[in-house]
Formats: structure tokens, sequence, C-alpha cells
């Protein structure tokens, strides 16, 4: 009989003693202590089972689960003799930042001091033992979310070393979802002043602690060491391209296959691998994400399960304002081609806004992009350039999952931008211009990334158009952007699936006001080069009869547009 599939439980406790669906993972324990590493750094996309897998750690070794082996009975991690032993033996500090999503560096703060000071609370019985002094005993009343900024980066530094005098035995440190507060703090504005604060609260927690036996954090990008980790030299990282836990985060093919087995679902297993495959972590390929698969396992039908798991706002926000490159390589995603570019998967949020390849490295550790291939440091030899990476998209589910964002850029304008496009296709020019005229009004500042609109707005509009378009119309066009045909580069073709639809080339120009007096004058320009350049030589070499290929100018002034 199979298991009962509980969705949302993140506690290890909890999923053993009821008997919920559970994947072994606790080889992880084995293989993360074996490796000797004082502080870990683990990044994965988000819902692939970090939490789990710290509440897992925290319970085989804590002091506070002495004698809870019967969690781990039937596991791998029980078969080994030695490390029975050591399960219930260290005192743990355990602590998450997964819910701090403040608006402002004041209530992040706050926050985190809380956080603090509640992990104090589970200890108030070292206040009552001679172990603590009166100046120590002074110090652990004052960690509350009202402590000064010395006070709250020293907190699990103490903390150490109460613990250590207490158990004799140094601590093992977990801190789960890192990064979380840190992109809250980029999207709002008051990245430097919290950047500042966890500095000083890491440097004294994992780089001058005598007290700390090991430590692990878990996130879902790796932040530039400048930033925040620029006093911590005795940190191993470990990204999605890491050789390390390749299989502790995730569901391997054959745990997936299994599971759809053990469901009575064996049948479905091309559909889920379509769906939720793709996830590559190390040498290790075919991974998928646990939050889709144990929603299928439950729901017995695909979904957007992981991809509506957060409002992917940050994303969100990096393509709708990118710069034209990083639209022109996003259509080319969309479009099923592989990127191919040079990239840090560190990550520098203070670049986002400039450098386009820090949002591939943002995408990629987010789970958005998968790697297909990436030379490594040793093939380079002695060429010190950047690593190029190629990469696609992950798989179906997130392919929707853009979709239905790019849709949502267009949600105040819905009506008039899908009466645009049925416009479009009906060749109706008057209503074209009166529906894209509604639609560039709104939507103009929405895609440039400052409050005032800024010369690159038809740039960027332009681009985030063609994704629309893209997305809109991909069943019954083939749409590309900026490919040579003719004797230039046109801006946007479709063409047609169907014989029986007419072909497109859309041309977009900015009025130049001292060479053209008026919009008219700017369409017709574009018209002229859409033939001078001949763009539809692509088209009439694939047997698009002259007759059948229409041409509209786009023409910009600030906000208003023509087409003809």
């Amino acid at each position: 009989m199979a298991r009962t599939v509980g969705i949302g439980h993140q506690d290890f406790e909890t999923i053993r003693k009821k008997g919920y669906f559970y994947v072994d993972k606790t080889n992880f324990i084995k293989e993360w202590w074996e490796s000797g590493d004082r502080v870990s750094l683990i990044t994965r996309p988000r819902r692939f089972g970090k939490t789990l897998n710290m509440s897992m750690t925290e319970q085989f070794f804590s002091v506070a689960y002495a004698d809870r082996g019967d969690l781990f009975e039937g596991l791998s991690i029980w078969k080994n003799e030695e490390y029975r032993q050591q399960q219930g033996s260290y005192p743990v500090i355990s602590l998450s930042f997964a819910n701090i999503k403040e608006e402002s560096y004041a209530t992040a703060r706050r926050k985190i001091c809380q956080i603090l000071s509640n992990l104090y609370s589970g200890y108030n019985f070292l206040l009552e033992h001679p172990i603590l002094d009166k100046k120590e005993q002074k110090f652990f009343e004052d960690v509350s979310a009202d402590m000064d900024d010395v006070t709250a980066t020293l907190a699990i530094y103490q903390l150490s070393s109460y613990l250590t005098r207490y158990y004799g035995k140094k601590v093992i440190i977990i801190l789960d979802e890192y990064d979380t507060p840190m992109q809250e703090a980029y999207v709002n504005g008051y990245w430097d002043e919290l950047a500042a604060f966890i500095r000083s609260l890491f440097n004294s927690s994992f780089k001058e602690n005598p007290y700390l036996e090991r430590a692990i954090m878990t996130g879902i990008t790796r932040i530039s060491k400048e930033s925040i980790f620029s006093d911590l030299n005795n940190l191993e990282v470990v990204t999605a391209t890491s050789e390390k836990y390749a299989d502790a985060f995730g569901f391997t093919e054959a745990e997936v296959f299994a599971a759809l087995d053990e469901f009575g679902l064996a049948d479905r297993a091309q559909e889920v691998k379509l769906w939720y495959d793709g996830f590559t972590f190390g040498g290790l390929t075919d991974i998928y994400n646990p939050w889709s698969i144990i929603n299928y396992l439950s729901k017995k039908k695909v979904g957007l399960y992981w991809a509506n798991t957060s409002s992917n706002r940050l994303v969100g926000k990096l393509l709708r304002e990118g710069n034209r490159e990083v639209k022109k390589a996003f259509e080319g995603l969309l479009a099923g081609k592989h990127l191919i570019t040079p990239m840090d998967e560190q990550i520098v949020y203070d670049q986002l806004n400039t450098n386009e390849l820090a949002i591939w490295s943002l995408l990629l550790a987010s789970g958005y992009l998968k790697v297909i291939h990436y030379e490594k440091y040793e093939e380079l030899g002695d060429d010190f350039r950047e690593v190029n990476y190629e990469l696609d998209l992950t798989n179906h589910e997130v392919r929707r999952m853009f979709g239905s964002m790019i849709k949502g850029w267009f949600t105040e304008t819905s009506a008039d931008y899908h009466d645009f496009i049925k416009a479009l296709l009906l060749d109706d020019r008057k209503a074209m211009n009166v529906y894209m005229n509604r639609v560039c009004s709104e939507m103009f500042s929405y895609f440039d990334t400052g409050t005032k609109p800024s010369k690159e707005e038809p740039e960027r509009f332009y681009h985030g158009f063609v994704l629309g378009l893209m997305v809109e119309l991909a069943d019954r066009y083939v749409i590309t952007s900026n490919r040579e045909s003719g004797f230039g580069r046109y801006d946007v073709l479709l063409e047609p699936r169907n014989k029986a639809d007419d072909a497109m080339i859309l041309e977009f120009k900015v009025q130049e006001a001292e060479e053209e007096a008026a919009l008219s004058d700017t369409v017709k320009a574009a018209l002229e080069q859409i033939d001078r350049k001949e763009y539809a030589s692509n088209l009439i070499a694939k047997g698009t009869p002259r007759e059948r290929i229409r041409k509209y100018g786009f023409a910009f002034c600030g906000k208003n547009v023509l087409i003809g």
C-alpha cells in the first residue's frame, strides 16, 4: 500500500513518526561529516529539500534528540554502527532566516534579533547554572528583539561558548535559508545596511569562533565573498556545478520512478519526465524537484507546482526591466535555443541592474536555468578568461511558468493587448493603432528601471512586447527577432505554422525629429527599410509567396506610436 503524501511538512520527526512518504537522504549526514569541512555553504533552488535535510541533520546530531535513534531506523545512516554512536551527541544551534521578507532594514534587523532571542529562550536553564558568571548572565538577558548591534552580532558566538562549556563538546551550527533577507534587501533598497550587519554576525559566528565544531548554511544563491563573506576564508561553497552532495537535494530519476511505481503511476513516467526532469547538480543529470513530484503523487496530474510556490518577484523584475540584450537572450531561450555566456556562479547583487551576467547567475542558482555544459578551469589552461556556460530553461514546468509571468506583464492592459493581437491577426491597422497606443501609455514605464521614463524605453518595451508575442502566438507562428535576412537584421518576423496564415514582418523605429517631421514619415522609413534590405528574402526562399507577407512599420515618439 502506498504511503500517505503529506504536503508541506519540513520537520523530519513529523514525517518519520506519521509514516509520510519520504525519500531516504540520510546518506548526506555521512558524506557531510566525512568531508571534514568546517563551514559548508550549500546552494540549491527553493523547495529542493534544504529545510528537511537540515531538520534531519539537526535531529541526528543534537543532544536534544539523544536516544531518538528510532527516527533513523531503517534508513541508510542507521546501517553504520559508527554513526549510530554519533546520534544525539552534540549541542546544535539551529536557526532559519526563511521568514525574513521585510520591506525595510529596521524590520528585517528586528526580526533577525527576535529569532536570536527565541533561540536563547530555549536555553534559559543556563541562567541557573554556575558556568555563567554575572557578566555572561547579563549578556544572556540582554539578547532581545531590541538589542544593540554588538550584542546581536555576538549572540551566536556567545551561545556557542555557553553550550560548549555546559556539554563539554563544541557546537554544530545550522543556518537555513541564509540569503532570504539579502534578496529582500536588494529588492527593497536596503542592501548595504543589511550586508554590513550580516557580515559582522557571520564573522563572529563562523570564523572567529573557537567553540565551533562544524557549520552548515543553506540558501538559493552564493552571494559574493566581498558582500558578506569577506572575512570568512574557511568556507566550502557547494553550488549546482559542484560534485559534492549531488544526489542529496532533489530526487534522482530512479527515486522518482520508484515512487511512481509505489503509487500505481508507472505508466506516466514520461509525462513526469517531460514536465519535471532537467535539473543537474555536478555531473548528475535527471534530478527532479521534490515539491512538484510530491504534489504530482498527491494530485495525480501535472501542474505548475514548484513554479507557483513564490511570487518570483525578483526574477520577474530583472527580466522585465533588463536591457535589450537580456530580453533578446531570453527570447532565444523561449524559442528553444541554448544560451552561451560567460558567468560567475557567485551573485553580486549590486550588479544585477547593470550586469546581465549576474542575472544569468541568479536564474541558474534559482533553478530556472540548467547547465548543459561549462568550461572547467583545468580545461582552460593558461587562458584566464571568464568561464563560458551553455544554459537552457530547466524543463516544461519552468517554460510554462515564464509564459505566465510574461502574460502577467500585460495584466493592467490585458484587454487592450489581446485586442491588439486580434487586430494584428485580422490586419486591422486602425484598431491596431488604437489598442497599441493604450498599451504603450500604460506599459512604457513598467518596462523601464527608473521612476521616470528613459530614452531606452522604446527598446525595453519592444523586446518585452516581442516576448509577449512569443507567448501569445507561439502555437500559431514561429517568432524570431533581430535575425539576419537579406542585407540586414529585421526586428520581428512571424512565420506561420499553417500555410493558410500570412507571414508578418514588423520593424520598429524611434522618430528622428531632424529627419522625420511626423510619425508618418518614420513609418514610411521603417517600411522602406524592410524593402530596401530585403527582410522578406528568407520567407520567400522557404516558399512563402510575396503577396502572403505583410509588412508593418511601428513609429515611436515618447509614448505615442503609429503603425502603418
